[in-house]
Parts: structure tokens; C-alpha cells; sequence
């Protein structure tokens, strides 16, 4: 989540203005899925849509700079900074092998549970979006079952 915005916040770098009105949306999405109703759904369901937005928007910061070359390293350095981005997961994405990684939890060892995070974006799209590791989870035992 974005930090708040006072005036002792140093500016945005230049470049900012370009991406802002994304950004904004990123965020107005994400105060309507916190503002949700979770009546009926389980604890974990109910938090699906945050990180199902929050992967979007550092996908998103992640694919300016590295893909795209759209903004400076200074922009990027502030984007992360000011929480645009999650710095653990876009570290994990620049890892050969780890470039489809929907969240950090499908990698924790802690739990002694993994998941299969080598997803075809063409599969993401045919599936319907199950977030953190069952997404990953779900999309291969999908491609199990038809083959």
C-alpha cells in the first residue's frame, strides 16, 4: 500500500505524471476490494482481491522498467520506496525460474507445502484466478486431468 501523502513527503521524480493516473486506479481498486463485503466467504477468501490487485500494480511497476524501459531507475528506486511495489516478489521476478511467481507464499518452505509456480500465461488466462498458491496449484492439476 501507497504511503500517505503530507507535505514533509518528498516529490515524485519527473516521469511520475505519466504513470500516476494508473497508479490511481491501482488504488481506487484497492480501497473497493478492502471495502468489500466479506459476509459468507472465509478469512483467506476475503483477502484474494487485495492480493490479486497488489500483484497487478507490481507487476505492473516491474514490467516499466525491466520490459519496457519506461521510467528511470530514480523513479523506480521512489515507486518502491513509497510501497507501489512489492520489493520481495519484483526480486523473486528478475530470478530466472521465478518470472510466473504469483505471490511469495507458493515458495515458503516453512509450511512444508510448495506449489508449481511455472504457469503458462496462456493457462492464467483460461483459468479462472484462485490467488496464492492454489491458483498455481489448480491451473496443474488442471493440465493433469485433460492430458
Amino acid at each position: 500500500m501507497p504511503k500517505i501523502k503530507t507535505t514533509r513527503t518528498k516529490a515524485p521524480p519527473e516521469g511520475y505524471e505519466d504513470i500516476e493516473e494508473i497508479l490511481e486506479d491501482y488504488a481506487k481498486k484497492m480501497r473497493d476490494a478492502e471495502n468489500e463485503s466479506h459476509e459468507g466467504k472465509r478469512k483467506a477468501e476475503s483477502l484474494w482481491p487485495i492480493m490479486r490487485i497488489s500483484h497487478a500494480r507490481s507487476r505492473y511497476v516491474y514490467e516499466l522498467y525491466y520490459k519496457r524501459e519506461a521510467i528511470s531507475r530514480e523513479l523506480y528506486d521512489w515507486l518502491l520506496k513509497e510501497g507501489y511495489g512489492d520489493i520481495n516478489l519484483i526480486a523473486k521476478w528478475k530470478k530466472t525460474g521465478y518470472e510466473k511467481l504469483c505471490c511469495l507464499r507458493c515458495i515458503q518452505t516453512r509450511l512444508n507445502v510448495s506449489t508449481a509456480v511455472a504457469v503458462d500465461a496462456a493457462q492464467i488466462l483460461e483459468a479462472r484466478f484462485l490467488p496464492l498458491c492454489y491458483f498455481a496449484l489448480e491451473v496443474r492439476l488442471r493440465a493433469m486431468v485433460y492430458t
